[in-house]
């Protein structure tokens, strides 16, 4: 079974206007990993797709997608694909991957349809691609990692980079995922924005009773939202992308957009926030 939604690009003005329910409903996916089924989000945003597929031992096939215009899914496109579950396996051109947890395949354009088998659950993020890079898969040990931040301010965190241009090449996604060490809770502080490419946060591995505040908005009129684990914030260009959660966890980043600099980012002074 698969499902789309779509989710259209918001600009800030409007966005501060919004009461709870309307920014959970504009910037906040829920529900994506669902057993037995394909669940994507399109969104305007660059065109990003963000969702979640969980086969539960039941082979599932991403192909045709009515919302990207083409005969099958990955015909203009290229995806990101990270498992946050069981060990499963990916096939797609003749080819078949295992995937342990922590573990993000790339696929390039023209890869054809996408089979998802085995205990996994996937986490996929794809936008448009102009030409065809190969497939890999990223093992957490063979990616670039990245430790920032201090215990002293609650943002100790290990970063690992796997799609990027120093990477896994790609048309224009970037893609990796982010770990809080324990102790620690704020990620992505100080904060920043960068109008020039939108972002998606998928957090994981967030216990049943703790919850993370996902922090958004103009850096002058900042807002939040409540998410658990398994669900997926959108970031629009305009908005901060931080968050500070009741216990450790991990998020999957993913941007697309006019550059593939890691390191383009507008920072926003502490002091500025409001």
């Amino acid at each position: 079974m698969s499902t789309v939604t779509t989710r259209y690009a918001i600009d800030p003005e409007t966005a501060k206007g919004y009461d709870t329910t309307e920014l959970r409903d504009n910037f906040l996916v829920e529900g994506a990993f669902v057993s037995g089924e394909i669940r994507l989000t399109y969104t305007h945003y660059d065109r990003m797709i963000v969702g979640g597929v969980v086969p539960a031992g039941a082979a599932l096939t991403l192909d045709h997608v009515a919302e990207t215009g083409t005969a099958s899914f990955l015909d203009r496109r290229e995806v990101g694909i990270l498992n946050v579950g069981g060990t499963g396996t990916v096939s797609a051109g003749g080819e078949s991957w295992t995937l342990n947890k922590g573990d993000l395949l790339y696929l390039g354009k023209g890869a054809g349809p996408i089979s998802f088998d085995g205990e996994g659950r996937f986490y996929i993020a794809s936008c448009p691609a102009h030409a065809t890079h190969p497939n890999v898969l990223i093992r957490p040990e063979d990616a670039e990692r990245v430790t920032l931040g201090a215990v002293e301010t609650s943002n100790h965190r290990s970063i690992c980079k796997a799609i990027h241009p120093n990477g896994v090449q790609s048309c224009q996604l970037v893609m990796g995922y982010t770990q809080l060490h324990n102790g620690s809770v704020w990620n992505t502080m100080p904060s920043h924005v960068h109008d020039r490419r939108m972002e998606a946060y998928l957090y994981f591995d967030v216990a049943d009773e703790q919850c993370v505040f996902h922090f958004m908005g103009q850096p002058t009129e900042t807002r939040h939202l409540v998410v658990r684990n398994e669900d997926i914030a959108v970031s629009p260009p305009w908005s901060i992308h931080s968050g500070a959660g009741t216990g450790s966890y991990t998020f999957c980043w993913v941007m697309a957009g006019d550059n593939m600099d890691f390191t383009d980012m507008d920072m926003i002074p502490m002091g500025d926030l409001k």
